[in-house]
């Protein structure tokens, strides 16, 4: 079992910053991998970005390259996503989630642990 705990969110104006953090706990070790969802309300969840746990390998949606950062502090179990230049349309519940996975990381059924997600948003 992996426990997951997001971190971060929070009410902010456009063109701010956040930095989101998602710690780990129970059997990480069996984790390959580690990613951000985010579901606004009436709308499915989607992928913001992923990283391989050994490896350090990052991936992330076309809508976040170059305000996003994932990153991981493999001696803390923590994952952290950076935002930058938030937006409204940014506004939703992020929510971190690890896997086993070697492949298809962006894709949500992957994923074998969740979080309870923590509330990003963001006014205009």
């Amino acid at each position: 079992q992996v426990q997951l705990v997001e971190s971060g969110g929070g009410l902010v104006q456009a063109g701010g910053s956040l930095r989101l953090s998602c710690a780990a706990s129970g059997r990480t070790a069996s984790s390959y991998a580690m990613g951000w969802f985010r579901q606004a309300p009436g709308k499915e969840r989607e992928f913001v970005a992923a990283i391989e746990w050994r490896s350090g390998y990052r991936y992330y949606a076309d809508s976040v390259k170059g305000r996003f950062t994932i990153s991981r502090d493999n001696a803390k179990n923590t994952m952290y996503l950076q935002i930058t230049s938030l937006k409204p349309e940014d506004t939703a519940v992020y929510y971190c989630a690890a896997t086993t996975a070697t492949s298809l990381l962006a894709v949500t059924t992957r994923y074998d642990y969740w979080g309870q997600g923590t509330q990003v948003t963001v006014s205009s």
